[in-house]
């Protein structure tokens, strides 16, 4: 029998103020949402001027990531890309910005954030990441 790593609120509770940090150094309001790696709801946090979409999409993001077991940037880009076929996947976050915590190489939780630029979002998110490895 394998056993696995899974977030705890205090990493929730980390991921969510680091990535808080980064978006308000930065001016940014976005909606942050961490998930388990069954892509379920663990924290939610809507910055204050975020747009009221942007939960769903940052909690679509995370969950995304986790039942992709990667970055949803991997899956814009490929649609970009022309495999257009994809957007027929049962997945509706696939816009950069969902960044999975990696254990060992296997995905404890999910990190998704809405609200700016793309690459803004993945920011954000990496560095609520990086708050707890």
């Amino acid at each position: 029998m394998k056993t696995k790593t899974v977030l705890t609120l205090a990493d929730v509770n980390a991921i969510l103020d680091a990535a808080q940090q980064e978006a308000e150094a930065n001016g940014w309001a976005v909606t942050i949402a961490v998930a388990d790696d069954g892509g379920h709801l663990l924290g939610l946090r809507r910055l204050d001027g975020a747009a009221p979409m942007t939960p769903s999409v940052a909690t679509e993001k995370a969950r995304s990531s986790a039942l992709g077991a990667r970055e949803t940037q991997a899956f814009e880009e490929m649609i970009n890309g022309g495999r257009n076929a994809f957007l027929s996947a049962p997945l509706s976050g696939m816009l950069s910005g969902g960044v999975p915590v990696l254990v060992d190489g296997q995905v404890a939780g999910t990190v998704g954030v809405s609200g700016v630029k793309p690459d803004q979002d993945v920011q954000i998110a990496k560095a609520g990441v990086a708050a707890i490895g």
